[in-house]
């Protein structure tokens, strides 16, 4: 990464600081847990709640009830906009009726907005601990609304203040969620295993199964969350929930299965594949082309292209023995599974009774013939772009044209699995090519295609051609950008050393009104951090604190304390890294390595003594710890942390730790860089301890100090005053 050369503070007032857009939506539901806890006991309503027309002379006023009037005819006949401007018109709250209208069909709009408007009701509501108002078929539309929108830790609070407001959500609103949240990245599938766990767990409660008949979760949300559990790659928690099923009258289905080959691929665990597809059939479960596709998927991810080739080959040629090809492909893998943790086997013996029994039988046939279709193609053809094989990428391209089938024809996902194959192996023109024939064919590329493009020529640092096809992006293809193209030609601008256009293209992308991911912050920030500016960096981390749709990872942090290291501003990055303590996260290697690089620059060797203390605790630790233990996690230390703490200590004659420090290096399997501390030692210590006009005080103060040099030097292999092949701490007449 290349180093900025000038300060970019003549360009900043203008643009910085960065004035946040207001938050489509927000998590934050104290407010609404400390309203709604003390409204009344806990009572169901899984249905709307109507209010008659008579409900309208509780206003106050002729005029509010005229608005009244008004608001709820516009509502009825469906004009949206005007009653959400004859709502803002209100003095008074609306009655329940036009309230629950209202924020159903601005949910039904599903437009930023429309679900803006429907999130200022409900705050209002909460403010005024009125959120009763609302019926529950409102709140359930909000929530998928919000979830389809890709907000889905709002959703999420929606539904938990459903639940604190004594509504029961139906299974359809609160599994959408589930489904969403477990398909997000971060912390997405453990908030939907939460979330499915808490509607549950409410559910249990009401010993009547018709009172809860419309919440209860059904297939489909169990499919959700069994999905979350396979991203996370939580074995236990998935057999707990796939066992659970039963309970709520749930039966699993082909998608079950689909997520349950998800989960041995998660585990690595290819041998088990061929039992699952065996498992559906033995159950007479109606297959789909998503299952055939999700394994050929499992075996791509595995890297096994030579079985994924087998299963597609057998599908053009009409075959129905599928499961023979994969249990071919099984007993290759024998060898590997006996070194497998006896635990996790005994899960999925529960999870697949057919793994207990003898493979020895006719392998099952599949129902029918199974063609392949583009899906199953363009799998196969990023197997082959991962592994580098642009050829064979381009040639199932042109076999895909060829295919009689029109469901086997190359689609816009094909070309642009080409279009990334080239990019990955750096030719640009003949991506370029295959874009302009996507055009020509009537396939136009999409914004995923663009964004590879631009992409490839920010990688190969060719920023002009990338913002003239960010340009023609927009003006010729007519396809607006969205946070991934920002993030990418922001991270290109950096790349370029260009931290004024980085933030150019991230106030646009704000101008704009699309909210700025993770990424995006963190981009930004490592511009100001590689530039020498924390303090500017500084600022986009607490606009990045401070904006609910983002969560703040360990990267963020270490980002902005290696920013400050790089300066060898010690004391700010302590206090931020007490800062990063206090919000719930502990210091992990990268975090040490960037305070030990800001020690060495600043020649503040005492402070490694500290760190160096802490990070020796830190490693000590071991057997006995809970992962939600409130103590700091173990520490596996890397070469570059100790490397440094060593060099800082040897410089400054703290020998004892030094030797601490490479003992600690040895027993990680580290080898200590003995020439450059001989080295090291020999420049700035060889003359220790030569004066012979020192006083007597002077000389008992140097004793232990010389009995480390000398300990020191016997490891280094220079001469000491040490004898025979083992050597200790007890000093020899020779120290006197």
């Amino acid at each position: 990464m290349l180093i900025f050369t000038a300060s970019l503070n003549a360009h900043l007032p203008l643009t910085f600081p960065l004035g946040p857009s207001p938050p489509l939506f927000t998590t934050n539901t104290t407010n609404s847990t400390a309203n709604t806890a003390t409204v009344r006991p806990f009572l169901v309503h899984s249905t709307a709640r109507r209010t008659s027309s008579t409900d309208l002379s509780l206003l106050s006023d002729s005029s509010s009830s005229s608005l009244e009037q008004r608001l709820l005819l516009l509502l009825r006949q469906r004009k949206t906009d005007e009653a959400w401007i004859t709502y803002t018109q209100c003095n008074d709250l609306p009655s329940p009726t036009c309230l629950s209208r209202l924020v159903s069909q601005l949910s039904y709009q599903n437009t930023p907005s429309s679900l803006t408007r429907a999130q200022s009701i409900l705050t209002r509501l909460r403010q005024d601990n009125q959120l009763h108002r609302l019926d529950a078929n409102s709140l359930g539309l909000l929530a998928v609304a919000a979830a389809k929108a890709g907000h889905t830790l709002y959703a999420c609070s929606v539904i938990k203040s459903m639940l604190r407001s004594g509504y029961l959500p139906h299974v359809k609103a609160w599994s959408a969620v589930v489904s969403r949240l477990a398909a997000s990245p971060d912390d997405g599938p453990a908030e939907a295993i939460k979330l499915f766990s808490l509607v549950t767990q409410r559910l249990r409660r009401f010993a009547d199964p018709t009172i809860t008949a419309d919440s209860r979760p059904d297939t489909a949300a169990y499919n959700g969350v069994l999905n979350a559990c396979a991203n996370m790659g939580a074995y236990e928690k998935f057999l707990q929930l796939f066992e659970e099923m039963e309970e709520f009258g749930a039966e699993p289905d082909v998608l079950t299965y689909n997520v349950m080959i998800k989960l041995c691929a998660r585990a690595n665990r290819k041998d088990l594949i061929v039992y699952v597809l065996e498992a559906i059939l033995a159950k007479d479960i109606p297959m789909c082309m998503t299952t055939l596709h999700s394994v050929v998927a499992a075996y791509v991810g595995f890297g096994d292209l030579e079985t994924a080739e087998k299963v597609v080959q057998a599908m053009r040629e009409g075959k129905r023995d599928i499961c023979r090809i994969l249990r071919d492909g099984y007993l290759d893998e024998i060898e590997d599974v006996e070194d497998l943790n006896e635990d996790e086997d005994e899960l999925f013996k529960k999870l697949l009774p057919n793994l207990n029994e003898e493979i020895d039988s006719e392998p099952p046939l599949l129902p029918k013939i199974y063609s392949p279709n583009s899906r199953i193609y363009t799998t196969l053809m990023k197997g082959y772009m991962n592994e580098g094989r642009v050829g064979d990428t381009i040639r199932m391209l042109e076999a895909m044209r060829n295919q009689g089938d029109r469901s086997s024809h190359p689609d816009h996902v094909s070309y642009t699995t080409v279009v990334s194959a080239l990019v990955k192996a750096g030719s640009m023109d003949r991506a370029r090519q295959v874009l302009a024939e996507m055009t020509r064919i009537g396939c136009p590329a999409n914004r995923i295609t663009y964004n590879i493009l631009l992409k490839g020529y920010c990688r190969l640092l060719q920023m002009d051609k990338a913002k003239d096809l960010f340009k023609e992006m927009v003006d010729g293809a007519g396809i607006e950008p969205d946070v991934v193209s920002y993030n990418i030609m922001i991270d290109g601008s950096i790349l370029v050393d260009d931290s004024a256009g980085a933030l150019g293209f991230f106030n646009e992308m704000r101008s704009k009104g699309i909210a700025p991911t993770k990424v995006s912050y963190t981009t930004l920030m490592k511009a100001f951090a590689q530039s020498g500016q924390p303090k500017l960096a500084r600022k986009v981390f607490d606009e990045m604190l401070n904006d609910p749709r983002v969560k703040v990872d360990i990267v963020a942090w270490n980002m902005l304390i290696e920013g400050y290291c790089r300066l060898g501003w010690i004391e700010e990055a302590k206090q931020l890294v007490q800062k990063m303590k206090e919000n719930g996260f502990f210091p992990d290697v990268s975090t040490y390595g960037s305070l030990a690089n800001g020690i060495s620059l600043a020649r503040k060797p005492g402070e490694a003594l500290l760190l160096w203390n802490e990070v020796k605790e830190r490693c000590a630790v071991r057997r006995g710890y809970k992962s939600d233990s409130s103590s700091p996690p173990p520490l596996k230390p890397d070469e570059g942390l100790l490397d440094t703490l060593a060099d800082i200590c040897v410089r400054a004659a703290f020998f004892r730790k030094a030797l601490e420090i490479v003992a600690c290096m040895e027993e990680n399997g580290i080898p200590p860089n003995k020439t450059k501390y001989s080295r090291i030692y020999v420049e700035m210590h060889s003359r220790m301890f030569t004066s012979k006009h020192a006083s007597k005080a002077r000389q008992d103060r140097r004793i232990e100090k010389k009995r480390a040099a000398e300990a020191f030097k016997f490891w280094l292999g220079l001469p000491n005053s040490y004898y025979g092949s083992e050597w200790g701490w007890e000093p020899s007449d020779r120290d006197y």
